[in-house]
């Protein structure tokens, strides 16, 4: 996984000063978005992996998926991955752009885990809080876990916020036993 990620960087990097120069941070996000759901797919990555598949029968394949969310600029991009057989790199790539997009804005994503599904009104509101304590704009990311118990637990970069249930029982389990 590291490996991949070392491997996608640069071509991250090459994507964003790309659409950064050009003003295109949104348009390149969203077709990266894209192109990285169909590259994920397991019938396409059987495909890039097919010997018998030449460069441009898998360039038509994948075009014809992505269709109009293509424009110039990622036709080329599509083309070098293929050529140099890191098609499969493209999820990777789209991760690493939006972090630099991320950072560029000033923005930071909060990976929110909840035991119940939160109402727009308790996540707004916990947003709020999460923007006030971290000093930068809050890009939720919200999944839902039972085991919590009850309570969210918030990761923003390398922070952990436990306020679950099952985190305080922990916690005090540990305090119980020292």
């Amino acid at each position: 996984m590291a490996e991949s990620i070392t491997i996608a960087r640069p071509y991250a990097e090459a994507v964003f000063a790309l659409a950064d120069g050009t003003g295109d941070l949104e348009k390149w996000s969203q077709a990266l978005e894209g192109m990285a759901a169909i590259a994920n797919n397991p019938d396409m990555l059987d495909a890039m992996v097919n010997p018998r598949l030449t460069a441009h029968q898998l360039y038509g394949m994948f075009a014809s998926l992505v269709g109009d969310a293509m424009f110039a600029e990622s036709q080329n991009l599509v083309r070098v991955l293929i050529e140099n057989r890191r098609l499969s790199l493209m999820p990777e790539i789209r991760k690493l752009f939006e972090e630099l997009k991320n950072q560029r804005e000033g923005m930071v994503e909060a990976r929110i885990t909840s035991a119940f599904a939160l109402e727009a009104e308790a996540l707004a509101g916990l947003v709020a809080d999460l923007e006030q304590r971290f000093k930068r704009r809050i890009q939720p990311v919200v999944a839902v876990d039972a085991e919590l118990i009850g309570g969210v637990c918030v990761q923003v970069g390398d922070e952990v916020i436990d306020g679950s249930v099952r985190g305080k029982l922990a916690s005090m389990l540990a305090a119980l036993k020292s």
